[in-house]
């Protein structure tokens, strides 16, 4: 299990479930942010269709805000395990906090666990893919904001568009570079 999206400014914290074959040899699978944009999604389209498993889930601006980052994230993170499918008997987490909604028996965190793991770096390359995408696609109902250059993160181009334009649906308002523009 692993998640992207936790930094932003703007849009979900995604993250994805991964139950890998064994047997499948995959060299050149790393942590999503050490690999090229052709690559993760190449290794996308491979993952949904050889791994046993995969699931994703979302939490919104409006979710985090509500509940703080890491607990929509670790929220997002018990649901996609629960939409796999299948009872893992094993949950490989990426980072060194353990889901509080899944059993603690059944959890292993893993600290860098996506340039270790097979299972939680196909897991970075699902919710990283599937989070660039749904910011490319806000970028259509927001083009003011760049989400298709920067996916919400905070460079100088969107720091400008926030004082030029104010934040919109889809940017997390208890951030504080946010938070900042609505005063």
């Amino acid at each position: 299990v692993d998640e992207a999206g936790r930094g932003p400014w703007a849009g979900p914290v995604v993250a994805a479930a991964v139950v890998l074959k064994p047997e499948t040899d995959w060299t050149g699978l790393n942590d999503s942010k050490k690999m090229s944009p052709a690559a993760r999604d190449r290794f996308y389209d491979v993952i949904r269709s050889e791994a046993l498993f995969h699931a994703v889930a979302f939490a919104s601006a409006e979710t985090i805000d509500a509940q703080n980052i890491l607990k929509a994230s670790l929220g997002a993170m018990a649901e996609a395990v629960g939409k796999l499918g299948a009872a893992p008997s094993l949950i490989l987490v990426d980072g060194n906090q353990s889901i509080p909604q899944l059993p603690a028996r059944l959890q292993k965190t893993v600290v860098g666990g996506d340039g270790l793991s097979a299972s939680i770096a196909a897991a970075s390359v699902l919710a990283k893919v599937t989070r660039d995408r749904w910011m490319a696609d806000a970028h259509r109902q927001y083009p003011a904001y760049g989400f298709d250059r920067h996916k919400g993160y905070g460079t100088p181009d969107h720091a400008e568009a926030l004082r030029r334009h104010g934040p919109c649906a889809i940017h997390r308002k208890s951030f504080a570079p946010v938070r900042a523009t609505l005063s």
